[in-house]
Protein backbone atom coordinates (compact mmCIF):
# COMPACT_ATOMS: atom_id res chain seq x y z
CA UNK A 1 0.00 0.00 0.00
CA UNK A 2 1.51 3.67 -1.12
CA UNK A 3 1.62 6.36 2.28
CA UNK A 4 2.92 9.31 2.30
CA UNK A 5 5.76 10.60 4.33
CA UNK A 6 4.36 11.88 7.45
CA UNK A 7 5.67 12.02 10.98
CA UNK A 8 3.90 12.35 14.19
CA UNK A 9 3.06 16.03 15.64
CA UNK A 10 4.92 16.29 18.50
CA UNK A 11 2.26 16.89 22.20
CA UNK A 12 3.71 19.37 24.41
CA UNK A 13 2.64 19.92 27.95
CA UNK A 14 3.16 23.00 29.89
CA UNK A 15 5.32 25.25 28.09
CA UNK A 16 6.81 28.61 28.49
CA UNK A 17 6.22 31.45 25.65
CA UNK A 18 10.21 31.60 25.08
CA UNK A 19 10.57 27.81 24.46
CA UNK A 20 7.25 28.10 22.21
CA UNK A 21 8.13 30.24 20.01
CA UNK A 22 11.68 29.27 20.18
CA UNK A 23 10.77 25.30 19.16
CA UNK A 24 7.95 25.85 17.59
CA UNK A 25 6.43 29.04 16.20
CA UNK A 26 9.89 30.80 14.94
CA UNK A 27 11.03 27.66 13.21
CA UNK A 28 7.00 26.88 12.06
CA UNK A 29 6.78 23.77 13.05
CA UNK A 30 3.11 21.90 14.31
CA UNK A 31 2.47 20.80 17.87
CA UNK A 32 -0.37 19.74 20.30
CA UNK A 33 -0.56 21.35 23.09
CA UNK A 34 -1.94 18.74 25.16
CA UNK A 35 -2.98 21.63 28.32
CA UNK A 36 -3.46 25.09 26.83
CA UNK A 37 -7.54 24.90 26.83
CA UNK A 38 -7.06 23.25 30.11
CA UNK A 39 -9.37 25.96 32.09
CA UNK A 40 -11.59 27.16 29.17
CA UNK A 41 -15.17 27.24 30.27
CA UNK A 42 -15.92 26.08 26.73
CA UNK A 43 -14.86 23.01 27.65
CA UNK A 44 -17.18 21.81 29.87
CA UNK A 45 -20.14 24.29 28.58
CA UNK A 46 -20.03 24.05 25.10
CA UNK A 47 -22.47 20.75 25.00
CA UNK A 48 -24.64 20.31 21.73
CA UNK A 49 -27.73 20.73 24.13
CA UNK A 50 -26.46 23.68 25.08
CA UNK A 51 -25.98 25.85 22.25
CA UNK A 52 -29.27 24.22 20.75
CA UNK A 53 -30.99 25.55 23.21
CA UNK A 54 -29.48 28.80 23.64
CA UNK A 55 -28.93 29.40 20.31
CA UNK A 56 -30.75 26.77 17.95
CA UNK A 57 -32.64 29.39 16.09
CA UNK A 58 -29.73 31.21 14.35
CA UNK A 59 -29.42 30.77 10.68
CA UNK A 60 -26.14 29.10 10.00
CA UNK A 61 -24.41 28.61 6.30
CA UNK A 62 -23.42 25.12 5.39
CA UNK A 63 -20.85 23.28 3.44
CA UNK A 64 -20.22 20.30 1.18
CA UNK A 65 -17.20 19.06 -1.00
CA UNK A 66 -18.87 21.53 -3.88
CA UNK A 67 -17.29 24.34 -1.84
CA UNK A 68 -14.19 22.57 -3.89
CA UNK A 69 -15.77 21.95 -7.16
CA UNK A 70 -16.18 24.58 -10.01
CA UNK A 71 -19.51 25.73 -10.45
CA UNK A 72 -22.24 27.86 -8.47
CA UNK A 73 -21.04 26.56 -4.93
CA UNK A 74 -17.52 27.26 -5.56
CA UNK A 75 -16.09 29.08 -2.35
CA UNK A 76 -19.71 29.34 -1.27
CA UNK A 77 -22.56 27.28 0.81
CA UNK A 78 -24.69 24.86 -0.47
CA UNK A 79 -27.93 25.90 2.31
CA UNK A 80 -28.96 28.01 4.86
CA UNK A 81 -30.65 25.98 7.84
CA UNK A 82 -30.77 26.75 11.67
CA UNK A 83 -27.90 25.64 14.12
CA UNK A 84 -30.22 23.34 16.04
CA UNK A 85 -31.21 21.98 12.92
CA UNK A 86 -27.62 21.43 11.98
CA UNK A 87 -26.39 20.08 15.51
CA UNK A 88 -29.61 17.27 14.85
CA UNK A 89 -27.45 16.26 11.83
CA UNK A 90 -24.13 16.36 13.08
CA UNK A 91 -24.73 13.66 15.89
CA UNK A 92 -27.55 11.52 13.81
CA UNK A 93 -25.96 11.31 10.11
CA UNK A 94 -22.63 10.65 8.79
CA UNK A 95 -22.33 12.96 5.98
CA UNK A 96 -20.16 15.61 4.49
CA UNK A 97 -21.83 18.47 5.70
CA UNK A 98 -19.46 21.04 7.31
CA UNK A 99 -19.83 24.27 8.87
CA UNK A 100 -16.52 26.69 8.59
CA UNK A 101 -15.19 29.83 9.55
CA UNK A 102 -18.39 30.91 11.89
CA UNK A 103 -17.51 34.24 13.33
CA UNK A 104 -18.07 34.36 16.72
CA UNK A 105 -17.78 37.88 17.08
CA UNK A 106 -20.15 38.42 14.42
CA UNK A 107 -22.76 35.65 14.97
CA UNK A 108 -22.48 34.52 18.74
CA UNK A 109 -20.34 36.90 20.73
CA UNK A 110 -21.40 35.33 24.14
CA UNK A 111 -19.60 32.56 23.68
CA UNK A 112 -16.51 34.22 23.01
CA UNK A 113 -16.63 35.20 27.34
CA UNK A 114 -16.13 30.88 27.48
CA UNK A 115 -11.99 30.94 25.55
CA UNK A 116 -8.71 32.46 26.79
CA UNK A 117 -6.39 33.53 24.60
CA UNK A 118 -2.68 31.69 24.91
CA UNK A 119 0.25 33.88 26.13
CA UNK A 120 2.68 31.72 23.95
CA UNK A 121 2.18 34.34 20.95
CA UNK A 122 1.05 38.11 20.49
CA UNK A 123 -1.69 39.34 18.13
CA UNK A 124 -4.86 37.76 18.62
CA UNK A 125 -7.99 39.19 17.79
CA UNK A 126 -11.60 39.06 19.29
CA UNK A 127 -12.86 39.59 15.79
CA UNK A 128 -11.20 36.42 14.57
CA UNK A 129 -12.45 33.62 16.13
CA UNK A 130 -14.04 31.15 14.66
CA UNK A 131 -16.15 27.99 15.08
CA UNK A 132 -16.04 24.85 12.34
CA UNK A 133 -18.14 21.79 12.65
CA UNK A 134 -18.31 18.41 11.23
CA UNK A 135 -20.67 15.73 10.86
CA UNK A 136 -18.67 11.75 11.41
CA UNK A 137 -16.76 11.22 8.04
CA UNK A 138 -16.94 14.62 7.02
CA UNK A 139 -13.82 16.00 5.83
CA UNK A 140 -11.65 19.53 5.06
CA UNK A 141 -9.57 18.95 1.40
CA UNK A 142 -6.36 20.15 1.54
CA UNK A 143 -5.41 23.59 1.91
CA UNK A 144 -3.67 26.52 3.13
CA UNK A 145 -5.07 29.97 5.18
CA UNK A 146 -5.26 32.51 2.49
CA UNK A 147 -3.98 34.78 4.77
CA UNK A 148 -1.11 32.65 5.78
CA UNK A 149 -1.58 33.70 9.78
CA UNK A 150 -0.86 30.94 12.70
CA UNK A 151 -3.42 29.17 13.72
CA UNK A 152 -4.48 27.34 17.48
CA UNK A 153 -6.98 25.32 16.53
CA UNK A 154 -8.81 23.78 19.79
CA UNK A 155 -10.97 20.44 19.18
CA UNK A 156 -14.33 21.08 21.54
CA UNK A 157 -16.22 17.53 21.28
CA UNK A 158 -15.06 14.94 18.94
CA UNK A 159 -12.04 13.46 17.58
CA UNK A 160 -10.61 14.23 13.95
CA UNK A 161 -7.42 13.17 11.89
CA UNK A 162 -5.16 16.17 10.64
CA UNK A 163 -2.58 15.69 7.70
CA UNK A 164 -0.32 18.91 7.59
CA UNK A 165 2.39 20.23 5.23
CA UNK A 166 4.96 22.99 4.85
CA UNK A 167 3.54 25.58 2.95
CA UNK A 168 6.74 24.84 0.71
CA UNK A 169 5.54 21.36 -0.35
CA UNK A 170 3.19 23.20 -2.63
CA UNK A 171 4.51 22.15 -5.65
CA UNK A 172 4.55 18.53 -4.44
CA UNK A 173 1.26 18.70 -3.23
CA UNK A 174 0.53 20.45 -6.92
CA UNK A 175 -1.23 23.70 -5.53
CA UNK A 176 -4.09 25.02 -7.73
CA UNK A 177 -2.52 28.40 -9.11
CA UNK A 178 -4.58 31.45 -8.09
CA UNK A 179 -5.87 29.35 -5.30
CA UNK A 180 -4.86 28.14 -1.72
CA UNK A 181 -6.21 24.54 -3.14
CA UNK A 182 -4.44 21.11 -3.74
CA UNK A 183 -6.41 17.99 -5.00
CA UNK A 184 -4.96 15.30 -4.23
CA UNK A 185 -5.98 12.43 -2.19
CA UNK A 186 -3.61 12.29 1.26
CA UNK A 187 -5.48 9.09 2.19
CA UNK A 188 -5.22 7.42 -1.08
CA UNK A 189 -2.17 9.00 -2.80
CA UNK A 190 -1.82 7.69 -6.46
CA UNK A 191 1.86 8.25 -7.15
CA UNK A 192 1.79 7.59 -10.78
CA UNK A 193 -0.76 10.20 -11.06
CA UNK A 194 1.06 12.31 -9.06
CA UNK A 195 4.50 11.38 -9.03
CA UNK A 196 6.01 14.62 -7.42
CA UNK A 197 3.42 13.95 -4.15
CA UNK A 198 5.72 10.81 -3.37
CA UNK A 199 8.21 13.54 -2.14
CA UNK A 200 6.09 15.36 -0.09
CA UNK A 201 7.27 15.26 3.62
CA UNK A 202 4.50 16.24 6.28
CA UNK A 203 2.96 15.24 9.66
CA UNK A 204 -0.56 13.74 10.74
CA UNK A 205 -1.99 13.45 14.34
CA UNK A 206 -5.26 12.79 15.84
CA UNK A 207 -6.64 15.27 18.17
CA UNK A 208 -8.56 14.33 21.30
CA UNK A 209 -11.55 16.72 23.03
CA UNK A 210 -9.43 19.57 24.92
CA UNK A 211 -6.44 19.84 22.77
CA UNK A 212 -4.97 22.27 20.62
CA UNK A 213 -3.12 22.13 17.58
CA UNK A 214 -0.72 24.83 16.57
CA UNK A 215 -0.54 25.09 12.83
CA UNK A 216 2.26 27.10 11.99
CA UNK A 217 1.33 30.20 9.18
CA UNK A 218 0.81 28.94 5.23
CA UNK A 219 0.93 25.38 6.11
CA UNK A 220 -1.33 23.26 4.29
CA UNK A 221 -3.68 20.95 6.36
CA UNK A 222 -6.46 18.32 5.45
CA UNK A 223 -9.20 17.44 8.37
CA UNK A 224 -11.26 14.31 8.19
CA UNK A 225 -13.57 13.97 11.24
CA UNK A 226 -13.28 10.71 13.12
CA UNK A 227 -16.25 11.87 15.26
CA UNK A 228 -18.91 14.20 15.02
CA UNK A 229 -17.65 17.16 16.49
CA UNK A 230 -16.97 21.12 16.37
CA UNK A 231 -13.78 23.27 17.19
CA UNK A 232 -12.33 26.89 17.92
CA UNK A 233 -9.53 28.61 16.06
CA UNK A 234 -8.18 31.88 17.26
CA UNK A 235 -5.18 33.66 15.01
CA UNK A 236 -2.49 35.35 15.18
CA UNK A 237 -0.41 37.29 12.44
CA UNK A 238 2.97 35.89 11.38
CA UNK A 239 6.00 38.63 12.18
CA UNK A 240 7.53 38.40 8.99
CA UNK A 241 6.74 41.21 7.05
CA UNK A 242 7.51 38.79 3.34
CA UNK A 243 4.37 36.46 4.93
CA UNK A 244 1.69 38.89 5.52
CA UNK A 245 2.53 40.70 2.33
CA UNK A 246 1.86 37.51 0.59
CA UNK A 247 -1.27 36.81 3.01
CA UNK A 248 -2.69 40.55 1.95
CA UNK A 249 -1.68 39.73 -1.73
CA UNK A 250 -3.97 36.32 -1.43
CA UNK A 251 -7.06 38.00 -0.01
CA UNK A 252 -6.51 41.34 -1.93
CA UNK A 253 -5.83 39.82 -5.73
CA UNK A 254 -5.52 36.00 -5.71
CA UNK A 255 -8.79 34.95 -3.96
CA UNK A 256 -10.62 37.77 -5.56
CA UNK A 257 -9.91 36.91 -9.05
CA UNK A 258 -9.97 33.14 -8.68
CA UNK A 259 -13.66 33.67 -8.10
CA UNK A 260 -13.88 35.86 -11.03
CA UNK A 261 -12.40 33.54 -13.28
CA UNK A 262 -14.74 30.57 -12.22
CA UNK A 263 -18.06 32.96 -12.13
CA UNK A 264 -16.97 33.26 -15.27
CA UNK A 265 -15.36 30.58 -17.05
CA UNK A 266 -16.25 27.31 -14.35
CA UNK A 267 -14.98 24.16 -15.65
CA UNK A 268 -12.63 25.46 -18.10
CA UNK A 269 -10.35 27.77 -15.38
CA UNK A 270 -10.65 24.45 -13.40
CA UNK A 271 -8.75 22.58 -15.69
CA UNK A 272 -6.36 25.71 -17.00
CA UNK A 273 -5.88 25.27 -13.23
CA UNK A 274 -5.60 21.67 -13.25
CA UNK A 275 -2.98 21.40 -16.12
CA UNK A 276 -0.78 24.17 -14.93
CA UNK A 277 -0.60 22.62 -10.97
CA UNK A 278 0.55 19.38 -13.16
CA UNK A 279 3.48 21.28 -14.98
Amino acid sequence: MTRLDLSEVPRVGEISQDEFQRSYMKPLRPAILKDLAASWPALKRWTPEYLSESFGARPVKVYDASFAAPGEHYMSNVKTISLGEYLKLVATRNMDLRMFLYRLNTHIPELLEDIEFPRLAEGFSRKFVFMFFGCQGSFTPMHFDIDMAHVFHTAIRGRKRVTLFPYEESGNLYRHPFSCRSYVDVDHPDFNEFPRLENARGFQTVMEPGETLFIPGGFWHYIQYSEPGYSVSLRCPQTSPAARLKGYANLGLLMPFDRLMNKLFSDRWFRWKEKHARN
